[in-house]
């Protein structure tokens, strides 16, 4: 029982040995392909750094270092979205407090460079919370705060004069109601002329034709010489019929 115990001690022994080395060899590859990205990032080559950091990310994903590099590669082709993201998962990967505050400061010129300083000063502070001592995030912290305190001012003029410009957009809508209402008022003023002007002159028709109103006696004359007009003016037309009629004559064939 003892021999077997020992045998299974050491075997286990050897397996746990090899994958510590097997470990340890992969960590080392790691390291040569961040060393190696290093070099090319020195010469500016950027585009084959990023591809030596992220063969190393692919031996071990939680290499905060490699992450962080990998991050400055990006950043200096000018891909400026996938270099932030990058950043901001270095953040919260590494336990490392001068990687972290050196991810948040490169955050933090991200956002400068977008003009989106107010996030611009969280990252700078979150780079100081890490490392106090740095002055070239303090500085940038100072500017970040001033261009944050600019655009501000100037967000609170343009509202401003939003404000000026929706008052004066009211008085002119009240001075055209106001117009509106006078020209109602003239109009209404009009139609009472008319009425009026309407009224008098029906009233005088009236009066005109009451104060010409025939008695009996002359309507009854009236009538009378209509008829007797009437009766000659029928004689006449009779007259002229007979003497205008044709006269039918017979064929000759």
């Amino acid at each position: 029982m003892k021999i077997l115990t020992y045998i299974i001690i050491l075997s286990v022994s050897i397996s746990v040995f090899s994958q510590n080395e097997k470990k340890e060899k992969l960590e080392t590859k790691a390291k040569f392909l961040v060393e190696e990205g290093n070099k090319l990032y020195n010469k500016a080559s950027y585009k084959e750094a990023e591809l030596s950091y992220q063969q190393a990310l692919e031996i071990n994903p939680n290499y905060d270092k490699a992450q962080y590099n990998l991050g400055n590669a990006l950043y200096q082709q000018n891909k400026i979205k996938e270099a932030s993201e990058q950043f901001t998962t270095v953040n919260k990967l590494t336990k490392d407090s001068f990687i972290k505050a050196d991810a948040n400061h490169n955050i933090g010129n991200i956002a400068m460079k977008n003009k989106k300083y107010e996030e611009a000063v969280e990252a700078y502070k979150n780079s100081l919370r890490n490392n106090p001592n740095d002055e070239e995030t303090r500085y940038n912290l100072a500017i970040a705060q001033k261009l944050l305190k600019k655009q501000q001012n100037k967000n609170k003029d343009k509202n401003k004069d939003k404000d000026k410009n929706k008052d004066k957009d009211k008085n002119k809508d009240k001075d055209k109601n106001k117009d509106k209402d006078k020209d109602k008022n003239k109009d209404k003023g009009k139609d009472k002329d008319k009425n009026k002007d309407n009224k008098d002159k029906r009233d005088k028709n009236k009066q005109q034709k009451q104060s010409g109103k025939l008695s009996p006696d002359q309507v009854k004359q009236l009538l009378q010489a209509m008829n007797n007009e009437e009766n000659k003016t029928q004689k006449k037309m009779n007259a002229k019929k007979e003497r205008g009629r044709k006269v039918k004559q017979d064929k000759d064939w």
